[in-house]
């Protein structure tokens, strides 16, 4: 792979991956609008560590005194981790159906699911649910009022995101607006969630590479980079995204998704025809 491209991927990779638009949609539709040889899922996972790289980075205090609280032992300064502690349970409880979602559905997510067709009725899909969890949605709940409902709302949408096109901080942020959440507490408790789901997706899919001989020969450089820029440009986008959340809506996505997702099923047609 030219390291160009793997730049260019790592890039697409660090911004889609937290904003809500769809990381698999753009991996994907990349090399096909312009022409490339398909990286590959072995290139995917490569990006994905390089994006949960970000998510531990960024959120590394949290973690901690999640833990420490789930535990029951005082440690941190979050206010809201603080005065909910139940906190780490109620994101391990809502990892479990993306968990046998990866289970029952990963060879059609590596196949069949990748197709044109169902990524680009999935970004207009979900950016129609966005449109009404905005409107619809209370915001006034944040992290600290998060129920076991709540999460497991929040872990159920998240599953729904191993079909392309979804969005996995796309759906998640959208249950929580539904659930009643502030923007800014559902996609903090959407990032949060999502790092059990990356780790783990990442740990088998490299289990699988392993066993298929590694990291394919002269790749490596391109694999290296691309984890490295991933990492670097998904923790400035959590940064910029949970920002931009205080004070703004997620109007500008809602609008890229349905007209990228309209776009990408027009290409389809006469790409077809």
């Amino acid at each position: 792979m030219p390291l160009y491209q793997a730049v260019i991927l790592a890039l697409v990779q660090g911004i889609t991956e937290f904003l809500p638009i769809s990381s698999s949609a753009h991996l994907a539709l990349v090399p096909w609008l312009l022409g490339w040889k398909d990286p590959g899922l072995n290139f995917d996972i490569a990006l994905h560590f390089g994006t949960l790289a970000a998510v531990v980075i960024y959120f590394f205090r949290d973690w901690l005194q999640l833990a420490a609280r789930g535990f029951g032992i005082e440690y941190g300064t979050d206010p809201d981790i603080r005065e909910n502690p139940r906190l780490l349970w109620l994101l391990a409880g809502a990892s479990l159906p993306i968990g046998v979602a990866g289970f029952l559905l990963k060879e059609h997510a590596e196949t069949t699911l990748r197709s044109p067709w169902i990524i680009g009725t999935m970004l207009v899909v979900v950016g129609i649910l966005m449109i009404l969890g905005e409107r619809w949605g209370t915001r006034r709940k944040g992290i600290r009022h998060i129920s076991l409902k709540d999460a497991l709302t929040i872990g159920v949408a998240q599953a729904v995101a191993i079909v392309p096109g979804t969005s996995r901080s796309g759906i998640t942020i959208t249950a929580g607006l539904f659930r009643g959440l502030e923007r800014y507490a559902s996609a903090r408790f959407s990032f949060l969630l999502s790092t059990p789901a990356i780790a783990a997706a990442a740990a088998f899919a490299a289990h699988d590479l392993q066993n298929a001989g590694g990291i394919p020969a002269g790749d490596q450089t391109a694999f290296i980079v691309g984890m490295i820029v991933s990492a670097i440009t998904g923790c400035l986008v959590i940064a910029f995204f949970l920002r931009f959340l205080r004070v703004n809506t997620l109007r500008f996505f809602i609008y890229y998704r349905i007209i990228f997702g309209i776009l990408v099923l027009a290409l389809a047609f006469f790409r077809k025809m």
